[in-house]
C-alpha cells in the first residue's frame, strides 16, 4: 500500500485524541454525579466539555474518514494514490489546527462548547484551529475526486467500486455541509472575535451553523455505512445482498441530509414556523436510506447464515458465526442505531421536540447514534485494516470481542438514564446538580449510573489503543490481499445515475438553496438580529 504510512498517521492521531477525549468525558460524568463534591470552578467543566466535543465531533470523524478514504482509494481502485504529498499536507493542517484549538481550550479561551452559537465567542485562535482542520479535510475531498476521475478515465464505462462510490459520496457531502460553518466562522464570527466589530448577527450565524450541524452526522456515518456494505458481508462469510441498494442509500444521503438542519432551531425565534415545519418534514425523509441499509445488511447477514447451512425461516440466525467480532459489532451497532433513531423521531417532531429540547434526552440520543452505532464501526474498520497497514498477524479476536462488549455495555449504561431524566426535564450542559433538593434527589442514581457507564467506555477505549499498539509485537504473517464484499449478483447492471454524482449533487445544492435561501436572506437584512458579542476568552 503506497499510502500505508499516511493512513496509519490519520488513525493514530484520531484514536489518541479519542482516548484523551474519553478521559475528559469520564471525568465530566464523575464530577457532576453524587460520587463527587461540587466542582470549585465550573469553568473547568465547560472547558472539558468543549475539548471533549471538539475532538469527538470534528477531529475523530474527520481523521477516520480521511484515513479510511485514502485506504479505499488504493484498495478499491487498485492503483497508487495520486497526490500523496498533498495528502500529507492535508494531514499536517488537521494536526496543526487540532493543536492550536487544543491549546486555546486548555487556556480557558474557548469554553463555548463545540457549537458555534453567538453571541458567545471564543478566542480567534480556536476558530482558526477549526478552520485549519476543515481546510485540511478539503484537500482530502479534492484528492478523492482527482483519483476517481483518473480511474474512470482509465476504465471507461466500468462501474465505480461500491466502497469508492460511498467514499466519494461522503467527500462531496462534507465539502458542501462544511461550507455553512465555514461561512459563519469566516464572515461573521472571526471579525467579531478579532474585535473588528462589537455586534454579530446571531440569528444568521445560527442558521449557517444549522447548515452544517445535522448534515455533519451523515458525514460521520459514511465510513460506518461503507463498512456495513463492503466489509461486513465478507467478514462474516456472506455476500452483499444488493450493490444497487448501497448506491441508492449513499446518493439519498447526499440529497436528504443537507436541507434539514433548522430542526435544531425549533426554539429559536429568528426563524419562521413555516421553514421549521419544512425542515421537520425533510428530516423524516433521511430515515429512508437508513431503513434501506438495515434491510440490505440484514439480508446480507441472512445470506451468510444460509451459506453456513441455516435452514427454515429463522434457522439461519443460529447458523451465523456469533464468535466473529464483526458480526457482534454490527449487531450492537444496529441495536444502538435503533434506539437512537427512535429518539431522533421525537427530536425531529415540531411538537414533541418541545418536551425534550435542551434536556439530557438530546445528549442520550446523539451518544447512541454517534458514539454508539458509528464509532463502534470505526473500531472495526481499524481492526480490519491493521494487518494491511502494519504487516501484523490478525488481531486477537478475544480482545476485540471484549472491547466491543465493553463499548456496547458502557454506552447503554451511559445513555439510557439520560433519556429517562430528559423526559423529566433535566437540562443538559450543567456542571452540577443539587442532589439534596427533594425534586432532584430521586434522580441522583441516574447520574451515578451514567458515570459508571463513562468509566466502562474509558476502559474499552484503553483496550482499543492497547490492541492496536501491541499488534506489531506479534510475529509477522503473510498478509492476504484486502478484499471488499462480493455482491450476491456480481454481474448486475449498474445504472448510469448510480455510477456518477452529477444529478445528486445538483439535487443536494438545489434543496439546500430552497430550504435555506429565504431564512438566510431575511436574517441578513434584519438589523434587529444584531446583538452584542460575549467574548468568553476575555472574561
Amino acid at each position: 500500500m503506497n499510502a500505508r504510512k499516511l493512513v496509519l498517521a490519520h488513525f493514530w492521531v484520531a484514536f489518541v485524541a479519542f482516548l484523551g477525549a474519553l478521559v475528559l468525558g469520564a471525568w465530566q460524568m464523575y464530577i457532576r454525579s453524587p460520587l463527587s463534591t461540587w466542582i470549585n470552578n465550573p469553568e473547568h467543566y465547560y472547558r472539558s466539555v468543549t475539548a471533549h466535543g471538539t475532538v469527538m465531533a470534528y477531529v475523530l470523524p474527520t481523521l477516520v474518514a480521511m484515513g479510511f478514504g485514502y485506504a479505499i482509494c488504493e484498495l478499491a481502485l487498485k492503483k497508487p494514490l495520486i497526490g500523496l504529498r498533498w495528502g500529507w499536507a492535508g494531514f499536517w493542517l488537521v494536526v496543526a489546527g487540532t493543536a492550536l484549538a487544543a491549546v486555546t481550550m486548555a487556556l480557558g479561551k474557548a469554553s463555548v462548547l463545540y457549537t458555534f452559537y453567538p453571541p458567545m465567542l471564543a478566542s480567534p485562535f480556536y476558530y482558526l484551529g477549526v478552520v485549519l482542520v476543515v481546510v485540511g479535510s478539503w484537500i482530502w475531498v479534492a484528492l478523492m475526486a482527482i483519483n476517481l476521475h483518473a480511474w474512470k478515465k482509465q476504465n471507461p464505462g466500468e462501474p465505480v467500486p461500491l466502497a469508492m462510490f460511498g467514499n466519494m459520496a461522503g467527500a462531496y457531502l462534507w465539502a458542501w455541509t462544511s461550507l455553512g460553518a465555514a461561512i459563519e466562522v469566516l464572515v461573521l464570527i472571526l471579525p467579531a472575535s478579532l474585535g473588528l466589530t462589537d455586534t454579530i448577527n446571531a440569528g444568521l450565524a445560527r442558521v449557517f451553523f444549522s447548515w452544517t450541524l445535522h448534515a455533519i452526522v451523515y458525514f460521520w456515518l459514511m465510513p460506518t455505512y461503507i463498512a456495513f456494505y463492503t466489509i461486513v458481508p465478507r467478514a462474516i462469510g456472506g455476500r452483499l445482498y444488493s450493490d444497487t441498494m448501497g448506491r441508492v442509500a449513499f446518493v439519498l444521503f447526499l440529497v436528504f441530509s443537507m436541507p434539514i438542519g433548522i430542526h435544531h432551531l425549533f426554539a429559536d425565534p429568528q426563524v419562521g414556523a413555516g421553514f421549521k415545519f419544512v425542515h421537520a418534514v425533510m428530516t423524516a425523509m433521511v430515515s429512508v436510506p437508513t431503513l434501506l441499509t438495515v434491510f440490505t445488511i440484514v439480508a446480507s447477514v441472512e445470506i451468510a447464515g444460509r451459506l453456513r447451512g441455516g435452514q427454515g425461516t429463522f434457522g439461519w440466525l443460529k447458523a451465523l458465526p456469533w464468535d466473529n467480532p464483526m458480526l457482534l459489532a454490527v449487531t450492537f451497532s444496529f441495536v444502538m442505531l435503533g434506539f437512537g433513531g427512535a429518539g431522533g423521531i421525537i427530536n425531529m417532531s415540531y411538537q414533541l421536540n418541545e418536551t425534550v429540547h435542551n434536556t439530557q434526552w438530546v445528549t442520550g440520543h446523539f451518544h447512541l447514534i454517534f458514539a454508539g452505532a458509528i464509532v463502534l464501526m470505526y473500531f472495526m474498520i481499524a481492526y480490519e485494516l491493521w494487518p494491511q497497514l502494519t504487516g501484523c498477524a490478525p488481531l486477537s479476536a478475544g480482545l476485540i470481542k471484549i472491547q466491543i462488549w465493553l463499548w456496547f455495555i458502557g454506552m447503554m449504561v451511559l445513555s439510557m438514564p439520560w433519556h429517562l431524566v430528559g423526559l423529566l426535564g433535566m437540562p443538559r450542559r450543567m456542571a452540577y446538580y443539587d442532589y439534596t433538593h427533594p425534586e432532584i434527589q430521586p434522580q441522583a442514581w441516574t447520574v451515578t449510573m451514567s458515570a459508571i457507564g463513562g468509566f466502562i467506555l474509558l476502559v474499552s477505549g484503553i483496550l482499543l489503543v492497547y490492541t492496536l499498539a501491541t499488534a506489531r509485537r506479534k510475529e509477522n504473517a503473510v498478509v492476504e490481499p484486502f478484499t471488499f464484499s462480493r455482491a450476491a449478483h456480481p454481474g448486475a447492471h449498474t445504472p448510469v445515475a448510480l455510477n456518477s454524482f452529477g444529478l445528486w449533487l445538483a439535487m443536494m445544492i438545489a434543496l439546500t438553496v430552497v430550504n435555506y435561501g429565504y431564512p438566510i436572506v431575511q436574517l441578513a437584512s434584519l438589523k434587529e438580529a444584531y446583538v452584542p458579542v460575549i467574548p468568553i476568552g476575555s472574561r
